[in-house]
C-alpha cells in the first residue's frame, strides 16, 4: 500500500485504519449533561459532519474531542493513541488542529507573520517561512502576505483561521462554522477548498449550519439533539430521517 492516497485506497475499495475514534464521549457540567455517549470515527479523506439545532451538543462535542473541553466519560484517540487527557497543544504535535468560530487572527501583524506563528511548531528560520508562503498559496492569500490581519474582509479572514491551523501540518482538521456568514460565492470557494484538502487526505471534521453546504461536502453526518446521537450515516439517508425532520421542522411537520 507504499504511496497510496486516501483516495487511490477509496478507489481500490480499501478502508484505511481510523485517524481519529471516539467511544462513549459524555461531556457533564456540573449536573447537566450536554453530550451522551457518543461513538464516531474519521479516516483519511473522510469529512464527517455534525449537525442539529442550537442547543444539541455539537459545539461541546468538537470542543470535547480537541481538547478544550475536559471528558467525563469516554475515550478519544488519534492514529491509535489514547490523546483522551491531552492538552490542545499535545494534540496539535500528534497531528490535530482546528480553526474557531470567531476568528482570531494577531490583527497587528502581517498575514505572513500570522501563519508564520504555527509554521514556528514545526520548523525555523528560512524553512517556517517557505513553508507558511505554501500554506498562504494553498488557501489563496499568497498576494496579502504582507497586508495586516486587521484590513482582511471576513472571507480572507476565515481563510486566514485555515492557513493558521493547516501550518501545523496536521492529519485531522476539525472546522468550526467555516462557511457561516459568507456570500455565495466565498461560500462555493471554501467548498472547493475544503474538498480539495480532503482529497489530499485529510480527516475532516465539521460543525456547520448551512445545511446544504455540510450535506453536500460530507461522507458521513451525525445528527444530535439534546446532546445525544438522533441519527446518523449517509448525508441523505440522515436527511431523510424522520427524527431529523422533527427536530429542525417541529413536530407539526408531516
Amino acid at each position: 500500500m507504499t504511496g497510496l492516497t486516501a483516495s487511490s485506497l477509496s478507489a481500490a475499495g480499501v478502508k484505511a485504519a481510523p485517524l481519529l475514534t471516539a467511544q462513549g464521549v459524555t461531556i457533564r457540567f456540573g449536573g447537566v449533561t450536554a453530550v451522551k455517549n457518543i461513538n464516531l470515527s474519521v479516516r483519511p479523506g473522510e469529512i464527517l459532519g455534525l449537525i442539529g439545532p442550537n442547543g444539541a451538543g455539537k459545539t461541546t462535542l468538537f470542543n470535547g474531542l480537541t481538547g478544550f473541553v475536559r471528558l467525563s466519560e469516554g475515550r478519544v484517540t488519534l492514529a491509535g493513541r489514547d490523546i483522551t487527557h491531552l492538552q490542545p497543544q499535545a494534540r496539535s504535535r500528534l497531528g490535530m488542529a482546528r480553526t474557531f468560530q470567531v476568528e482570531r487572527p494577531f490583527e497587528d501583524l502581517s498575514v505572513l507573520e500570522n501563519v508564520l506563528v504555527a509554521a514556528f511548531l514545526r520548523h525555523r528560520g528560512r524553512a517556517a517561512e517557505d513553508h507558511a508562503y505554501a500554506v498562504l498559496e494553498r488557501v489563496g492569500l499568497a498576494d496579502r502576505a504582507a497586508q495586516p490581519a486587521a484590513e482582511l474582509n471576513l472571507a480572507r479572514r476565515r481563510r486566514l483561521e485555515l492557513a493558521k491551523a493547516l501550518a501545523l501540518e496536521p492529519r485531522l482538521l476539525f472546522l468550526d462554522e467555516s462557511i457561516a456568514g459568507l456570500n455565495p460565492p466565498a461560500q462555493q470557494e471554501m467548498v472547493a477548498l475544503i474538498r480539495e484538502l480532503a482529497q489530499s487526505g485529510l480527516g475532516i471534521v465539521m460543525v456547520e449550519h448551512i445545511m446544504h453546504v455540510i450535506m453536500t461536502l460530507s461522507d458521513h453526518v451525525i445528527c444530535m439533539a439534546f446532546g445525544e446521537l438522533l441519527a446518523e450515516g449517509t448525508p441523505a439517508a440522515v436527511a431523510a430521517h424522520p427524527d431529523v425532520i422533527r427536530a429542525y421542522l417541529g413536530d407539526d411537520h408531516d
